[in-house]
């Protein structure tokens, strides 16, 4: 569970994992949020995930043009649902 920068928590990891299965969110977010580059990202599925599970992602991400912020279209210029709260630091800010 550790990394070179810092060790993240359980919910931190979590965190990360559900983000970079999600179509929409560019590995550009998750560097942003968590100092994690698309490589640090990688080896940290690759480590968390079930080898099966790790196969199907990577499939699904070289496949999905969302995910790396040169391949996106430029109508897709945020990295969260507009619905979504105002997440800072990885914390969901009070209203």
């Amino acid at each position: 569970m550790a990394n070179t920068e810092r060790d993240f928590t359980i919910a931190e990891i979590d965190r990360i994992i559900e983000m970079a299965w999600e179509d929409r969110t560019p590995f550009d977010a998750i560097e942003y949020q968590f100092g994690l580059t698309e490589d640090k990202v990688k080896a940290l599925m690759k480590r968390e995930l079930k080898p099966s599970s790790y196969r199907l992602w990577r499939t699904r991400v070289e496949n999905c043009k969302t995910k790396h912020a040169k391949k996106r279209s430029e109508e897709i210029g945020r990295f969260k649902c507009s619905r979504q709260r105002n997440i800072t630091g990885n914390k969901i800010s009070k209203r």
